[in-house]
């Protein structure tokens, strides 16, 4: 039975699925404020406007409720049950990040992390609060300063334990809960990750221009793809996992035992053409409880263009050549440039003196022009 607060709150976390459980102080980690602002002032976060929002908050957890004392910090494992790398070989299929393979891991872990902080309050009587990747809180330097492991250069959290593949929630509390020690940094002269990385989206180790990222790029970017960045997203058609699977500490990763975070059969590597048919129903359905549907089926469909326009297969000109009628100006420029890639330019040409005339979107027009 165990004695102490700590000691209880720990087993109950792990009760209701968390890997990892450790404790940080509320206070500031005193270099968050000046990392965050050189990110901020580099515009390296692009158009995630919401990023330069509270920074006061992102900066100092005391400062977003002063009434917490300490932070429980929770992982939960993730891990692929295979190589996420092996998909990007196969170019008629669709390469999907691994944490979007499974259910949507704000609401598992939101779940969790109710149930945890409802228990807290029932049986200490103490105020709490949960986070999980949707406030102002920065998770990944507070799971560092409370040991789960630390930020790498590529800016991800990695653990001595499961490797990168953790996700990350905390409950703010206002009990008094005895810190557990930072974890080091542990990366030494390794650059595997930087050298990963398709865009260069790295301009030093532990920074990251997130105007680079293909994550970035596929999920947060509203609209085209810029052109610099087609021909190395490759297949990925949502997230990027490079950085992530080169990493040597995933020698020590599992794959993840809670059901809902493992990865779907029919999202593991989905033919390009099966998602290139997708109306917005189908697109609903398929990614029910998925993070993916955030996206919604425009954007999507958007991806799914450049990756058919970079899989070489000319089989599959035919599936973009439909897209050239859909009601998505995103789509319709995506599937011209991929045409541009997979038909001879005769062929092309004649598609262009039909469709790209009558094409009503500007945008649209010079990709046509501009293939």
């Amino acid at each position: 039975m165990p004695n102490s607060i700590s000691e209880q709150i720990r087993e109950k976390a792990r009760e209701e699925g968390f890997d990892l459980v450790r404790f940080a102080d509320a206070q500031a980690v005193p270099q968050n404020a000046a990392r965050l602002n050189d990110f901020l002032g580099a515009g390296h976060h692009g158009d995630m406007d919401w990023m330069a929002q509270r920074t006061a908050w992102r900066a100092d957890p005391n400062a977003m409720w002063p009434a917490a004392r300490s932070v429980i910090v929770l992982g939960m494992n993730y891990g692929p049950d295979d190589n996420p790398l092996a998909v990007l070989q196969q170019r008629d299929r669709a390469a999907i990040s691994v944490y979007a393979q499974g259910d949507d891991y704000h609401d598992v872990v939101k779940k969790k992390l109710k149930a945890l902080a409802g228990w807290i309050f029932q049986t200490f009587g103490a105020e709490v609060k949960v986070f999980v990747d949707t406030a102002p809180v920065m998770e990944k330097p507070l799971a560092q300063k409370a040991g789960l492991g630390w930020q790498g250069k590529h800016t991800n959290l990695v653990s001595r334990a499961f490797g990168s593949w953790l996700f990350l929630g905390s409950v703010f509390t206002t009990l008094e809960l005895p810190p557990d020690e930072a974890e080091q940094d542990h990366c030494g002269n390794c650059h595997a990750c930087l050298d990963a990385c398709p865009t260069d989206a790295f301009p030093a180790p532990y920074r990251l221009d997130a105007r680079r990222c293909i994550s970035y790029l596929t999920i947060e970017n509203k609209g085209p793809i810029p052109r610099e960045f087609r021909t190395a997203m490759g297949n990925r058609i949502y997230g990027c996992d490079d950085c992530l699977a080169v990493c040597p500490w995933n020698k020590f990763a599992q794959a993840a035992s809670e059901m809902k975070l493992q990865a779907r059969d029919e999202l593991k590597a989905p033919r390009l053409a099966d998602l290139a048919a997708l109306d917005d129903a189908a697109f609903r359905s398929l990614f029910r409880k998925s993070p993916v549907k955030r996206i919604g089926r425009d954007r999507f469909l958007r991806n799914v263009m450049i990756a058919i326009g970079n899989s070489g297969d000319r089989a599959l000109a035919p599936v973009a050549q439909k897209a050239l009628e859909d009601d998505s100006s995103l789509v319709r420029g995506a599937a011209a440039w991929a045409l541009s890639r997979l038909l001879p330019r005769d062929d092309f040409a004649t598609l262009a003196s039909i469709h790209g005339a009558n094409e009503p979107d500007p945008e649209v027009r010079a990709e046509w022009s501009m293939a």
